[in-house]
C-alpha cells in the first residue's frame, strides 16, 4: 500500500514512518507537516492509505477529510481520544490511534487498513481472479475465473479505483477487476475516456450534467480535480 503521513510534529512523522518500515506491503511515499500541502499532492497523485493527525494549526485533520470528495482509507493519529466517536462517522476512517502509539496497536491498524483496501465491496459485481488482458477494436477483454469476458468499450461509462481493484461500470453490468487505473487508462480510447480524478475515469460521451467540480453520469456524481478540469472542458462541445 502506498501511504502518506500528515502531522505537524516531525517526531510523530518519524515514529509512524519507522513503524511503516517494518511492513513489506507499506511504502511511505511522502510526509507533510500540514494538510494544505497534502491536498495539493493528492490532486495529482493516488495513495491507498493516509496517516492523519487531527490537531494541526489552521487546518485540522477533520477539515482535511471534509475537503476530499473520494478519500482513500485513513488511520487517524492523535493525542486526543475525545474525537473517536466523531471520527468514525466517516466511512474512510479505518482506525483511530491515540499517541503514544505502540507497535502492537499499530499492527492492528495496518490489518484493518489491509482489509479495507484489499477487500472492496463486491456486491452487485462479478468477482474472482480478474485481470485486463487485451483490447481489440471496440472490445476490452477481462479475465474472470479463467474465462475471457468481452466488454463493449463504448458501453463503459465509468471506471473507479478501489485499492488494488478497479470497478468497471457499463450499461449492462459492473465488473470488479484486480488491476490499476493506469493499466486500463492505457487501453481505453482517448477520444472517449478521460481521467478526471485520481480515482475516476469517465466516458465523456456519457456526461449528463456538470456542476462546479463534479460531473453526473447515470446516477454517479464524480469529482473532477482542479488539474483535470481544463482538459475536460476542452473535450466538451460547448455552445
Amino acid at each position: 500500500m502506498n501511504c502518506i503521513i500528515i502531522d505537524d510534529e516531525a517526531a510523530a512523522r518519524a515514529i509512524i514512518s519507522h513503524f511503516c518500515s517494518s511492513f513489506n506491503n507499506l511504502r511511505v511515499i511522502e510526509e507533510f507537516p500540514n494538510a494544505i500541502q497534502a491536498i495539493k499532492f493528492l490532486n495529482q497523485n493516488e495513495v491507498d492509505l493516509i496517516f492523519l493527525d487531527i490537531h494541526m494549526p489552521d487546518f485540522t485533520g477533520i477539515d482535511f477529510i471534509q475537503t476530499l470528495k473520494n478519500p482513500p482509507k485513513i488511520v487517524l493519529t492523535t493525542s486526543d481520544a475525545n474525537f473517536a466517536i466523531q471520527a468514525f462517522e466517516y466511512d474512510c476512517i479505518v482506525d483511530y490511534l491515540v499517541k503514544p502509539i505502540s507497535s502492537e496497536r499499530f499492527t492492528k491498524a495496518i490489518q484493518k487498513a489491509e482489509n479495507a483496501v484489499f477487500k472492496p465491496s463486491l456486491e452487485g459485481t462479478n468477482s474472482g481472479a480478474e485481470n485486463i488482458e487485451t483490447t481489440s477494436g471496440n472490445d476490452l477483454y477481462v479475465n474472470i475465473d479463467r474465462r475471457l469476458i468481452k466488454i463493449d468499450i463504448p458501453s463503459i461509462y465509468l471506471v473507479e479505483a478501489k485499492g488494488d481493484y478497479i470497478q468497471i461500470k457499463t450499461e449492462d453490468k459492473n465488473y470488479t477487476v484486480h488491476s490499476t487505473l493506469k493499466k486500463i487508462e492505457d487501453k481505453l480510447p482517448i477520444d472517449l475516456f478521460l481521467k478526471v480524478h485520481r480515482s475516476f475515469i469517465i466516458n465523456v460521451k456519457k456526461i449528463i450534467d456538470i456542476e462546479d467540480n463534479s460531473v453526473l453520469i447515470k446516477k454517479d456524481v464524480i469529482p473532477v480535480s482542479r488539474s483535470n478540469r481544463p482538459e475536460l472542458m476542452k473535450r466538451l462541445n460547448l455552445l
